[in-house]
């Protein structure tokens, strides 16, 4: 386990997992050292815990997209058909729809991300992983996508737009991310101590958290 101490311009000490087990120290600018290293021995029984739900956050999460075989090119072959068949529909159904149609549709292995859609040649990328998803998340991101090619920008009018083109979009996305965590210890950990208010710090301590989009 490595510790990694910052000195920033913040007002609070603060101290996360990473998601390789790590800890990372946030001091503010001229904090005594010895004031940093008495927070982080306060907190260790915090730090052990903390390292071993993200270890098992991360295991789980390796679990389920191990459910998809990818190794050899029979299997790539096979994900790629029934990607096909399952996705380029809704592209279809959905660019009619909206007014909007992507220059070309493409998949590839990606675990941090559903998709992406690139707004300058108007071209999306899935993750194969999509098949690991109910058809009605999948079917979210799809919307999702398409919605960059009107509004780049996960903005107000971003969301106005998957209101009106998928509205149930927040329930698909909290199933999807709920999907790859199922048993995971991987809700965020949080706690605070006030230090004296001349110095108006706070100190903070959490894990960092999977974000898949």
């Amino acid at each position: 386990m490595a510790i990694q101490v910052t000195y920033r311009r913040t007002r609070r000490l603060s101290m996360r997992i990473v998601k390789n087990g790590d800890v990372h120290v946030s001091a503010p600018i001229g904090m005594p050292k010895k004031e940093v290293e008495r927070f982080i021995e306060e907190h260790r029984e915090w730090i052990a815990e903390a390292r071993k739900k993200t270890y098992e956050s991360q295991k789980r999460r390796a679990d389920f997209y191990n459910q998809l075989p990818l190794k050899t090119r029979e299997q790539a072959d096979d994900a790629l058909r029934r990607l096909k068949a399952l996705i380029e529909p809704m592209v279809e159904s959905h660019a009619k729809e909206m007014g909007v149609k992507p220059t070309i549709v493409y998949y590839k292995a990606m675990i941090s991300r559903w998709g992406v859609c690139n707004v300058r040649n108007k071209s999306i990328c899935f993750s194969a992983y999509l098949l690991l998803l109910p058809e009605w998340c999948v079917e979210h991101v799809v919307v999702h996508e398409l919605c960059h090619l009107l509004e780049p920008s996960h903005n107000a009018r971003f969301h106005a737009l998957m209101d009106k083109f998928f509205p149930r979009w927040k329930e698909a996305r909290k199933a999807a991310i709920k999907r790859v965590k199922i048993g995971a210890c991987s809700e965020s950990s949080e706690r605070e101590q006030a230090r004296p208010k001349v110095k108006e710090t706070r100190q903070i301590c959490k894990m960092e958290e999977d974000e898949d989009e």
